[in-house]
């Protein structure tokens, strides 16, 4: 094959940009991320060879070597892992192939500079954080079962080659020809220090050629090579000899994040399913946490051999935010993810991460509420999640949620168990109302009854909250209700419906195409009218989110709610009752139904003629 020049795909251009100007100071991880690299591809090697042991070629002796040439001024980080082939090295190493790859270089405009560090710890560069110490790059590698290697090379101008060149055994070299101000990644103590500090956890010797001042041939020093790292697995080790710092640099090995962890979890079961897991809550979430292509699961090792990076069989979705490992003796080691999906051993394992990750949650909520509260803003969207998949735990879930409510000061929380505790005597259920904001919600009309009466509001405002409402339904015992929805009665207050009955008959025929019922309200206190879904509809600001987002949302014809005490609505009564063919009649309606689209967050239906008719009575008012 003969050599090829090939450009690079516009988002790794960018990215590469971002990435040499604007990690300056971390660019000392870029050791740990080629290390990682290359442990990953010995781990994909040990996983082929359970099925193929051929593959191996009688080479089982896995390490990754490092090499400083000081005359040549190249640092190279070798493995005899999987390798690549020509294919894979032009996709793994010339693309990025994640659909989340524009949205991550969008946030970054808009976030600002001041987001680029965190925001591609997130993101993970890997293999591109070499050109942050080096102008050149030089990749040789061999595949596993191929007669011949490949040469990749890139300068990070744009374009990359990638040629066909003679390796004699498999694995891959990654050949960085340093800048001119970065040579002190040649010396040894320097290397020493990034080893132990960044990847003394890597399972497969970490080795360099040292002089040894005891070997000396013809009056030199002979270079002998040394293991510079430990080489012991940090989750198979005793949780009271690991050193937090060792717990935080593992933690950014496996989520390429560069901030340390919010919270670990590392603990031993023995018993009839015997395992260890090391797990950490992060403090940020990734901003691609929502993608479908995000991986969720833990690493999982079956007697210290990599079976899967991300194992999603051992978490739900709505933990997806968890990293870290889980290491078991008691499954196969040719365990696919079909003999998982049916294994009870893992069902176990599961059912035990989720109860210490929640339990973990609830004991930092009881004691670290402010440690609490920035894991919740970050990730609490996504533990809601739980209570709509999870039936067995919601209500557990239910008890780690956070709400501002009419009680609270803004900015301060209450939860449902503070609920219940400061529930009046006479109060049976929960209530809530959703919408975009506190501020959109402490002035709506559907509360103006539960402020007179002295019940408490939740307020909620993410997206997908009335639709986690609806899969919860009660909470210890308590109906957990929405103040926007149902038929709700906080008073047996009487009216003369009798008074009222021959005109609640005509506004409905007045409005029949646009709703399904007319009533008096138990809810409005200070306003005429408003509009109510049914119990189990969807609430106007679901469906509104539904339909940005291309979904078919199903007709929802709602009841129109009128106060029977409003001034207005007594007058039009009075109109009805002496005049029911008053010209003007129709159009009061109409105006009253379009105040309570507005009301509700909706805009009326024909905008220009609501405006015509406000004016036309403001002129007759005036």
């Amino acid at each position: 094959m003969s050599g090829r020049k090939l450009k690079f795909k516009t988002e790794v251009n960018q990215l590469l940009d971002i990435v040499i100007n604007s990690l300056y100071s971390h660019k000392e991880i870029f050791l740990r991320e080629l290390i990682s690299n290359a442990s990953d591809a010995i781990d994909k090697l040990k996983f082929e060879s359970l099925t193929n042991p051929d593959i191996l070629e009688g080479d089982n002796d896995f390490k990754i070597k490092i090499i400083a040439d000081k005359d040549n001024k190249t640092l190279t980080v070798s493995d005899n892992g999987i390798g690549m082939t020509a294919d894979e090295i032009k996709e793994n190493l010339g693309t990025i192939a994640h659909s989340s790859t524009k949205a991550f270089l969008e946030k970054l405009k808009q976030d600002g500079q001041d987001a680029d560090i965190e925001l591609i710890g997130q993101f993970g560069v890997g293999f591109y954080s070499a050109f942050m110490v080096a102008d050149k790059v030089t990749v040789i590698t061999k595949k596993a079962g191929e007669k011949n290697g490949v040469k990749w090379e890139s300068k990070a101008d744009g374009f990359f080659t990638i040629s066909e060149c003679e390796k004699e055994k498999r694995g891959t070299d990654v050949i960085l020809h340093l800048k001119e101000d970065e040579t002190k990644y040649l010396e040894e103590w320097e290397i020493r220090n990034l080893v132990k500090k960044y990847s003394d956890f890597i399972e497969y010797p970490i080795v360099m050629e040292v002089e040894k001042d005891s070997t000396i041939v013809k009056g030199e020093k002979v270079k002998e090579e040394e293991i510079l790292n430990s080489q012991k697995a940090i989750w198979l080790r005793d949780k009271n000899e690991i050193k937090q710092t060792e717990y935080c640099e593992f933690y950014k090995h496996i989520s390429h994040d560069f901030n340390d962890p919010l919270e670990i979890i590392h603990y031993k079961v023995e018993g009839t399913v015997e395992f260890t897991a090391l797990l950490f809550i992060p403090k940020k979430k990734p901003f691609n946490i929502y993608f479908n292509d995000y991986k969720i699961g833990p690493m999982l090792y079956v007697k210290r051999v990599q079976i899967m990076e991300n194992c999603e069989e051992l978490l739900p979705p709505y933990l997806r935010f968890v990293k870290g490992v889980v290491e078991s003796a008691d499954l196969p080691l040719n365990i696919s993810r079909e003999m998982l999906q049916n294994n009870r051993q893992v069902e176990i394992i599961r059912k035990n991460l989720v109860s210490k990750i929640i339990d973990t949650l609830k004991n930092m909520k009881q004691k670290d509420f402010d440690k609490y509260l920035s894991f919740y803003k970050e990730f609490g969207t996504i533990l809601k999640e739980g209570i709509h998949i999870d039936f067995a735990k919601k209500e557990e879930i239910a008890s780690l949620l956070l709400f501002e409510s009419t009680k609270t000061e803004k900015g301060k929380y209450t939860d449902f168990d503070k609920y219940i505790e400061n529930m009046l005597p006479e109060q049976k259920d929960i209530y809530y109302i959703t919408g975009n904001s506190r501020d959109e919600l402490e002035n709506s009309p559907y509360l103006e009854a539960f402020k007179e009466k002295g019940y408490e509001v939740l307020f909620l405002t993410d997206d997908i909250d009335d639709f986690i409402m609806g899969s919860l339904i009660e909470y210890k015992g308590k109906s957990v209700k929405s103040v926007i929805k149902g038929d709700i009665k906080l008073d047996e207050k009487k009216f003369n419906e009798k008074e009222f009955k021959d005109f609640l008959k005509f506004v409905k025929e007045q409005l029949k195409d646009k709703i399904s019922d007319v009533r008096f309200s138990g809810r409005l206190k200070d306003s005429p009218c408003c509009l109510v879904a049914g119990e189990n509809d969807m609430d106007p600001h679901m469906a509104k989110l539904f339909k940005a987002m291309g979904q078919d949302v199903p007709t929802i014809t709602r009841t129109f709610e009128l106060n029977p005490e409003h001034e207005l609505i007594k007058k039009l009564n009075e109109i009805y009752k002496k005049d029911k063919n008053n010209s003007k009649l129709k159009k009061y309606i109409e105006l009253l139904y379009n105040q309570a689209l507005i009301l509700e967050g909706s805009k009326p239906e024909n905008l220009s003629l609501f405006v015509k008719d406000v004016v036309e009575i403001m002129n007759q008012a005036l």
